[in-house]
């Protein structure tokens, strides 16, 4: 098993960043854009994979073509490299919410989220970039929120905080702590399901050079889902 892989992050999110930063593998950020918007019908599920997927997809590409522009060139450890991209969606009423258009959007998604329980859906894709092998997790999480106020809404969403975020809300926020409970990977409502991660790194035989349970639990300040089946196997 090997810890050295260099991992390329399709994502410009800080928060994924710094997750990895914690996980002690070698990585570079290149961001992907590709077009999120949903197909008819498109599950919630399968929304996720399919975007996520295409995310590493597409910049899996990219670096080949830059060894094919430049013959040669292509640095031995990017060649080498696996593409990891993620891709985050909130449920509501069988409605996808996705980023708020504006203040006013992340008002209207929080009041509807209020003192009810929604889904959250996140994908994990792992591309190969010298083979395009890919490996696609999936994690499913049910949070139930409090049941703040009009004028917890407003407070929050003039931090501007809501308006990069699925949902229009970070489980995380200090201030605002709108989850009341959740059941599944707390990880995945941040943008980053651990577990996830860890089976698409090892589907590649990369295992990080430290406990990603510890890692997770540090990083999220909370229990992570990985312990509870790790008591079971053990």
């Amino acid at each position: 098993m090997r810890a050295d892989r260099l991992i390329v992050l399709a994502s410009s999110s800080p928060r994924r960043q710094e997750f990895f930063q914690r996980l002690g593998l070698p990585f570079v950020v290149l961001p992907a854009d590709v077009d999120e918007t949903p197909r008819p019908g498109e599950s919630p599920e399968v929304l996720v994979a399919r975007l996520s997927a295409m995310k590493a997809a597409a910049v899996a590409h990219a670096i080949a073509a830059l060894g094919d522009d430049q013959p040669g060139q292509l640095p031995g450890d990017l060649s080498d490299s696996l593409v990891v991209a993620a891709d985050t969606v909130v449920v509501a009423d069988d409605k996808i919410l996705g980023k708020p258009q504006d203040e006013a959007d992340a008002k209207v998604m929080l009041r509807r989220l209020r003192g009810r329980a929604h889904a959250v859906h996140s994908g994990v894709a792992v591309v190969e970039v010298s083979t395009r092998r890919a490996a696609i997790q999936l994690s499913s999480t049910t949070v139930w929120m409090r049941d703040y106020s009009d004028e917890e809404i407003d407070a929050y969403v003039a931090t501007g905080d809501p308006l990069d975020k699925a949902g229009a809300y970070a489980i995380q926020h200090a201030g605002f702590q709108p989850v009341e409970r959740i059941e599944g990977c707390y990880a995945s409502v941040m943008g980053m399901p651990v577990d996830a991660l860890a089976r698409g790194l090892a589907h590649f035989g990369v295992t990080p050079p430290v406990d990603v349970t510890e890692v997770c639990r540090q990083w999220t300040g909370q229990a992570c889902c990985r312990e509870a089946e790790e008591s079971i196997s053990g």
